[in-house]
């Protein structure tokens, strides 16, 4: 059979994993393909010390390899938004089957994307955009195919994950682990779509699309980072038989759909909660298969050239298939335009730490606030003051209410003559 030609664009560390993969692993790879998948060339600035491309056309314009007539697909993987989105849509137009593990391409310009190839009659390809090495988007386009989805949960950022790990287990600071996590590599220089949720928004829109049949909807995602919280926070969480990652969260509900990232306190009977470190994890409930939990490497060369050579393979098993007979691009053949709920009509459960003075009354005035809200307590914990300080702390635990009147406690909390600064604030989910 005729050889599937790809043009790799960009040589980085995913780049240069690809590459090397599709190279090291030819045989293998031709033999579930069904049909050889040769590198016809590739673009980039800069050598990649860990590839041997000496065998293969190397060009430092990434729109030649778009429009390269000798060239079947066309992987990108130089990241960003601008220049991804145009080299995405010329490949397209130029006929060319498209692969990325680029989310955030995915989350903002997906419906573009997405019409300009079923136009064009080819496929765009995403595996690697999401937690790595872990086949989510398969699992959830194809694998769960058969099921109404309820709610999926996802750690789908290792940099967070990581930060939270060492905070619970060494009880160090948030800014004292970001800048190891940036020594290490696992967070840049610039570390806000990491810490800050972004890039697990990004994620999350595109497993909700997937999940739901809607479309892609990155602007209307609820993000929140990790940087307030503090080795008390872990401390008390584990006290009271919880434990905080950053989570990416989406729920059918009667009145929408929730999409959401912010730091989640779970219960530490939940499998996910014992995932630590850079791995991902991924939770998705269907109202067929239950609860299914999907663990793994969330980024680095290996794991996110396994996607990406995944994403080859799937397309030259059916290269020469009509376009009607591939997988939808959001697994729906029709979408549904499901309103995705404000953060302030989500229902969820609350982690509240507050500082006040240490004398009687106070606890009582808190939960008369509460009370008066119809919000209840499932668990309380005092902490008297510290050494050498002078406030005390309260930590409650609630059951669910709507986010509005919450916040409208919150509020009316803050305002006591008795209490100190502002309500620390974590959202509870059971996952169940």
């Amino acid at each position: 059979m005729k050889p599937v030609k790809v043009g790799i664009c960009g040589l980085g560390t995913v780049g240069g994993g690809t590459f090397n993969v599709l190279t090291s692993n030819a045989q293998d790879i031709a033999r579930r393909a069904g049909r050889e998948i040769i590198v016809e060339q590739i673009a980039t600035r800069s050598d990649n010390p860990a590839c041997d491309t000496s065998a293969v056309a190397v060009t430092d314009d990434a729109f030649a390899v778009a429009k390269n007539p000798e060239i079947d697909v066309v992987v990108e993987l130089i990241g960003g938004y601008d220049v991804a989105r145009e080299l995405v849509l010329t490949a397209i137009e130029h006929g060319k089957h498209v692969v990325t593990a680029n989310k955030a391409l995915i989350a903002v310009y997906g419906e573009e994307i997405f019409a300009a190839a079923e136009a064009k009659g080819v496929s765009v390809m995403y595996e690697a955009g999401v937690a790595g090495g872990i086949p989510i988007i398969k699992a959830v386009r194809e694998g769960l195919a058969a099921n109404s989805i309820n709610w999926l949960a996802g750690i789908i950022n290792g940099t967070g994950n990581f930060i939270l790990t060492e905070m619970r287990d060494k009880g160090r600071d948030f800014a004292d682990v970001l800048k190891e996590a940036q020594e290490l590599g696992y967070a840049e220089a610039d570390p806000t779509f990491d810490v800050e949720g972004i890039d697990a928004a990004h994620k999350l829109t595109i497993l909700s699309s997937i999940a739901y049949g809607i479309p892609l909807q990155f602007d209307r995602c609820y993000t929140e980072g990790i940087g307030n919280i503090t080795p008390d926070d872990v401390e008390y969480a584990e006290e009271l038989g919880y434990r905080i990652k950053h989570l990416g969260v989406s729920r059918r509900a009667e009145n929408g759909i929730d999409l959401r990232v912010h730091p989640t306190m779970i219960p530490v009977g939940r499998p996910i909660a014992t995932v630590d470190g850079v791995l991902n994890a991924v939770m998705v409930n269907g109202d067929a298969v239950g609860d299914t939990l999907y663990v793994g490497a969330g980024a680095g060369a290996g794991p996110t050239a396994s996607a990406v050579v995944a994403d080859i393979i799937d397309l030259a098993r059916s290269f020469d298939a009509p376009a009607s007979a591939r997988v939808n691009h959001l697994a729906f053949n029709s979408i549904d335009d499901v309103t995705v709920l404000p953060m302030d009509e989500v229902e969820t459960a609350y982690y509240l730490r507050i500082e006040a003075q240490d004398k009687a009354g106070v606890l009582a005035n808190v939960a008369s606030i509460l009370s008066e809200r119809g919000i209840n307590i499932e668990a309380i914990i005092q902490k008297e003051p510290k050494e050498g300080e002078a406030l005390a702390q309260i930590i409650l635990l609630t059951h669910r209410i709507v986010e509005k009147t919450m916040n409208d406690a919150i509020t009316a909390i803050e305002g006591l003559d008795s209490t100190v600064g502002e309500v620390t604030r974590i959202r509870v989910e059971h996952l169940n």
